[in-house]
């Protein structure tokens, strides 16, 4: 089983910045591919960005060139570096992965974008 904890959330106005962290308490992190997705409110969850276990990254087109996905294995964590923040940003951020077929979610922080 795999647990996943979210934090770093909060209320920024526009332009600021917010990293959101997503620790995984465990020796099976370091094998693990992290997604991070969001959920705006009337809308469906959707994919944000994601980190392999080797350090590839891959991200939405809605958030290139905004953020930084990151890994530390020793301390079990992703991290999101988000930069110019949008109103449209505003949504719930949850991390997710799968292991041995079954997917795991954490249950979100929540992110606030003031115009």
């Amino acid at each position: 089983q795999v647990q996943l904890v979210e934090s770093g959330g909060g209320s920024v106005q526009a332009g600021g910045s917010l990293r959101l962290s997503c620790a995984a308490p465990g020796n099976t992190f370091s094998i693990l591919t992290i997604g991070w997705y969001r959920q705006a409110p009337g809308s469906q969850r959707e994919l944000v960005a994601e980190i392999s276990r080797g350090g590839i990254t891959n991200s939405a087109d809605s958030v290139k060139g905004r953020i930084a996905n990151s890994r530390d294995n020793a301390k079990n964590t992703v991290y999101l570096q988000m930069n110019s923040l949008k109103p449209e940003d505003t949504a719930v951020y949850y991390c997710k992965t799968d292991y041995q077929e079954i997917d795991y979610w954490g249950k979100g922080t929540r992110v606030t974008v003031s115009s």
